[in-house]
């Protein structure tokens, strides 16, 4: 049955109903089928996306921007010295100029308050592009992925290796929800925030699933049916990249680590990938790999996202 999501923000995915999310991941596969075969699906002709950028990205812009167009519609990309946002004029009354302008607000920030505020106050639908605490579009893109490549996601075991950063969060709140099991190992000090671990336990115990926080990467990845990790040093955290990088040194995906996993495993990494850091090119680039399906999947999963709220 089809759930009415329009005028809905898309926060995290903790908001999100189970339902939601196969809903999105249906949309998902059909306009990936019809863009494959040059059907248009210019479901959105005449809207317009707004696209506030405090961080840079390659993926989130593009992806983005290059949906909207294809749905029928024009993306408009702003940079923080763009707006007035934060500056000369608060959250409220840009919510509410850009509300009569636009038809939907794609924000990537530092400030997860921010896109909260700016939700309260928009009266047209908010997407979360990233802030340093989730990343919801990336991680409905690794599920939408793995139900690609394993035809299923109830019962599949998620190691994350590494940082307990705004990618664990999103995929402890993304794997609960749909009934995965996820281990995340991360080194004392970098460990995931309690009160998102606490919601994806509650989501675990109604799914009949399972969440693990330890320091032991061997231990997480044994038996993992995916191997995920993200960089060890996120944007904003660059003057800490040679003291995590010591203290990250054993949390390494690497060939030795992933003899522990399945042997059908599939490794996945949101991009860009520190390349001989958090992970190695032999596990990069091998047959195991899925990034590039992985990162090609965000215009898709996220044209999803836009046809169903706006």
């Amino acid at each position: 049955m089809a759930i009415n999501m329009k005028g809905k923000d898309l926060i995290s995915i903790a908001d999100l109903s189970i339902e939601e999310v196969y809903q999105i991941f249906d949309v998902a596969k059909t306009l990936k089928e019809e863009n494959y075969t040059g059907k248009p699906h210019r479901v959105l002709e005449g809207k317009t996306l707004g696209m506030i950028f405090a961080k840079p990205s390659t993926r989130t812009r593009i992806s983005f921007e290059v949906g909207i167009y294809q749905l029928g519609g024009m993306g408009l990309y702003f940079n923080q010295n763009d707006l007035q946002i934060g500056k000369s004029e608060n959250i409220h009354d840009t919510a509410k100029v850009l509300s009569r302008y636009l038809s939907g607000i794609m924000i990537r920030t530092f400030s997860h308050q921010d896109v909260i505020d700016l939700a309260k106050y928009a009266s047209i639908p908010v997407i979360n592009g990233l802030t340093d605490l989730l990343h919801p579009c990336q991680v409905l893109t690794d599920l939408f992925t793995v139900l690609e490549k394993k035809r299923e996601l109830r019962g599949l075991k998620l190691a994350y290796i590494g940082d307990g950063n705004n990618m664990a969060h999103s995929l402890l709140n993304g794997c609960t929800k749909v009934g995965m099991n996820i281990s995340i190992a991360s080194p004392s000090g970098y460990k995931p925030q309690q009160d998102i671990v606490d919601g994806a336990l509650a989501n675990a115990k109604y799914m009949g699933s399972k969440v693990e926080i330890i320091d032991d990467p061997v231990a997480a990845v044994k038996d993992a049916d995916i191997v995920y990790t993200d960089v060890w040093a996120s944007m904003g955290q660059e003057k800490e990249a040679q003291d995590r990088k010591a203290k990250f040194a054993s949390y390494q995906v690497n060939p030795e680590l992933v003899k522990n996993a399945k042997e059908d495993y599939i490794f996945m990494h949101c991009l860009p990938a520190h390349r001989g850091d958090e992970v190695v090119d032999e596990v990069c680039d091998s047959a195991n790999s899925v990034i590039f399906d992985e990162a090609e999947n965000r215009m898709h999963v996220q044209k999803a996202v836009m046809a169903l709220v706006m």
